[in-house]
């Protein structure tokens, strides 16, 4: 395939937005509320953990990258006190099959010819350093294919994360650094803060790192330097990111993204653009 880093970051903003249903439509959240876990977050880190066992705060921080600890800890352990990992990774399942049932109707050719690409391009794949790729890859395949397409892409989305994180590590960016470096760029720290847990003290102190590597100006803006180094951790996420499309094949893909594109158009209208969650908007 030419230009395969293209590719791989290409299928990242068509399968990602299919995952993404998880955190933003109302039928997914609604799956954890009716199970009694109130609030957005016992939810959050219940079913994106669950793949992992009962984890602890600890090794989901380390998973997850860029959450603070205290944050990770107000839901974990305890979560597992009201859901058992087994439950957590049925109901998010559900949840999500329920949102792409409502968005995807009448796409059910385009849903079936993905899915069996997604499959495709996941199977014999190993993951050495990607502990939420291969948990989730270890999960069952089975249900129908609206299930099978949001675990397909759940799985590629963490096999990217995993890479993406093992690029920040080896930039020396810590899960702090990370977001405050995208919010010198285009988020609002107003926006990422929060739903991240980071206390101002923490979040200042990341950026007076950053300054100091020549990463940000005094106003907290990103550096020329600094979007040097983005690029190259983009360049490195990408690189990592190609295994599963050279399954395909240059033919595959090629038909994979046309049945994905409206698939990840139409998910796409319940994810907030510029994502908190860093993906692009698919292209129509």
């Amino acid at each position: 395939m030419a230009d395969q880093a293209a590719v791989a970051r290409r299928m990242w903003t068509l399968f990602e937005p299919v995952h993404a249903v998880t955190y933003f439509a109302p039928e997914a959240l609604e799956a954890y509320k009716a199970a009694g876990l109130r609030g957005f977050w016992r939810g959050y880190f219940a079913g994106r953990a669950a793949p992992l066992g009962a984890a602890g705060p600890e090794v989901v921080t380390a998973s997850f990258y860029n959450f603070a600890p205290a944050f990770v800890a107000r839901a974990l352990p305890s979560v597992w006190e009201l859901i058992s990992p087994k439950e957590a990774l049925a109901l998010r399942r559900e949840g999500a099959a329920a949102a792409l049932g409502a968005l995807l109707a009448g796409r059910d050719n385009e849903v079936k010819t993905a899915v069996g690409l997604l499959e495709q391009a996941l199977d014999g794949l190993d993951y050495p350093g990607r502990p939420l790729a291969a948990a989730n890859g270890a999960l069952p395949a089975g249900g129908d294919d609206l299930g099978r397409l949001w675990q397909a892409a759940s799985t590629l989305r963490e096999h990217r994360g995993d890479g993406h994180f093992a690029a920040v590590l080896a930039a020396d960016l810590d899960g702090a650094e990370v977001l405050v470096l995208r919010c010198g760029l285009d988020m609002s720290r107003k926006t990422m803060q929060p739903i991240r847990g980071w206390t101002d003290e923490q979040w200042d102190a990341a950026a007076g790192r950053l300054a100091g590597r020549g990463l940000l100006d005094a106003s907290g803006i990103i550096t020329a330097a600094g979007r040097d180094l983005k690029a190259t951790v983009e360049e490195a996420t990408d690189r990592a990111a190609l295994r599963p499309w050279a399954n395909l094949g240059e033919a595959g893909v090629t038909e994979l993204a046309a049945a994905l594109t409206p698939l990840a158009i139409a998910c796409a209208a319940v994810v907030p653009y510029p994502s908190p969650i860093g993906v692009p908007e698919p292209a129509k």
